[in-house]
C-alpha cells in the first residue's frame, strides 16, 4: 500500500469506503423498499444507461449469465432479505466477507489447486470468528440471517470462479452487461416475494433519500467502484492494490456504528478481529513466503 502513489492510495481507500458503508445505505433503502424490489432498480439502473456506452465483453453468454445471476440473486438477493430484519449492517459487512474462504475451498475442490498452511490458518481464524457471531445471535443478528449471509458470501465465490474463467476482461463492463441476467430473476422473486402491491407501494413511497440511495449503490458502488478499482489493478501489481478491501468490514462496522448506533460489544470486536485476521493472513500469507523463498534464493 505504501508504494502506491498518495493520489492512488486515497482513490483505493475511497473505494473501500464506498464499498464499507454501502451496507448503511442498503439499510435506509430497504426502510422504504421492499428487498427484492430494491435488488431490481439496483441492477437495472447499472445496466442502463451504461450498457449504451461499454462493449459488452468477449466472454461467453453462459459465463456472463451465471456471473449476473450469481451476483444478482444468490449474492444480493439473499443479502437484501437477510439485512431487512435478520442481521445488522456492520455484521453482514463482516460476514460477507467470507466469500474469500468459500472461493479458497471452491478452488481447491475444483481446481486441485495447493492450500497452504498460512490459508489454512487463516481459514481458521474466520471460522473461529463466525462461531463467535453465531454464539451471541439475538434480536438484531439471527441465525438465519447469519446463514442467508454466509450463503451469499458462497455465490459470491462461485462467481469469482467465472470470473477468473472469464479471463482478462474490462471488470466494469463485465458488471455491467452481466446486470442484464439478473435483472429477469430478479423481478420474478420480487413479484412472487414481495408482491405487486409492496412493490408498487415501496415505489410510491420512495422520497429523494430512497431514490439516492438506490442511485448510490448502482452509481457508486457498482459503476464508479469497480471503474476505479479495475482502473487501479491495470496500473499496479495485485499486491499493491488488493490488501486495501481488508479495510471494507471497517468502514461497514464504523458507519453502521456511527450512523445507526449499532453496538460494538466486546464480543463483536473479537469476531470482527479473528475474521479480519484471517483474511489478512490469506492474503498476504502467500505473497510474503513467495518473497521469503524468492529471498533465499537470491
Amino acid at each position: 500500500m505504501a508504494a502506491l502513489p498518495l493520489r492512488h492510495f486515497l482513490l483505493a481507500l475511497a473505494v473501500v469506503a464506498i464499498w464499507g458503508s454501502n451496507f448503511v445505505v442498503i439499510k435506509y433503502a430497504l426502510h422504504t423498499l421492499p428487498p427484492m424490489t430494491l435488488a431490481v432498480l439496483r441492477f437495472g439502473f447499472a445496466l442502463v444507461p451504461a450498457c449504451l456506452f461499454l462493449r459488452r465483453p468477449r466472454v461467453d453468454w453462459r459465463n456472463l449469465a451465471g456471473y449476473g445471476v450469481l451476483i444478482g440473486v444468490g449474492q444480493f438477493g439473499l443479502l437484501y432479505l437477510s439485512m431487512r430484519s435478520q442481521i445488522s449492517p456492520g455484521l453482514a459487512s463482516l460476514v460477507v466477507q467470507t466469500q474469500v474462504f468459500f472461493t479458497l475451498l471452491l478452488a481447491m475442490r475444483i481446481r486441485r489447486e495447493r492450500v497452504l498452511g498460512t490459508q489454512w490458518l487463516g481459514l481458521a481464524l474466520a471460522a473461529g470468528g463466525i462461531a463467535v457471531i453465531a454464539a451471541h445471535v439475538d434480536g438484531t443478528t439471527t441465525a438465519l440471517g447469519l446463514a442467508m449471509v454466509l450463503a451469499a458470501a458462497f455465490c459470491w465465490a462461485c462467481a469469482n470462479l467465472l470470473t477468473q474463467q472469464a479471463g482478462r476482461i474490462d471488470m466494469l463492463a463485465y458488471v455491467v452487461w452481466s446486470s442484464a441476467f439478473a435483472v429477469p430473476p430478479l423481478l420474478a422473486l420480487a413479484l412472487l416475494l414481495d408482491g405487486p402491491q409492496a412493490m408498487a407501494a415501496g415505489v410510491a413511497a420512495a422520497d429523494a433519500g430512497t431514490w439516492a440511495a438506490v442511485l448510490w449503490q448502482a452509481l457508486g458502488n457498482t459503476l464508479f467502484g469497480y471503474g476505479a478499482w479495475s482502473w487501479l489493478l491495470a496500473r499496479h501489481p495485485a499486491g499493491r492494490v488488493v490488501p486495501m478491501a481488508l479495510l471494507v468490514p471497517v468502514f461497514g462496522m464504523g458507519s453502521a456504528a456511527a450512523l445507526l448506533g449499532e453496538p460494538l460489544p466486546a464480543w463483536k470486536l473479537v469476531a470482527a478481529a479473528l475474521v479480519l485476521a484471517g483474511l489478512a493472513i490469506n492474503l498476504l500469507g502467500p505473497r510474503l513466503l513467495l518473497a521469503r523463498l524468492k529471498s533465499a534464493q537470491e
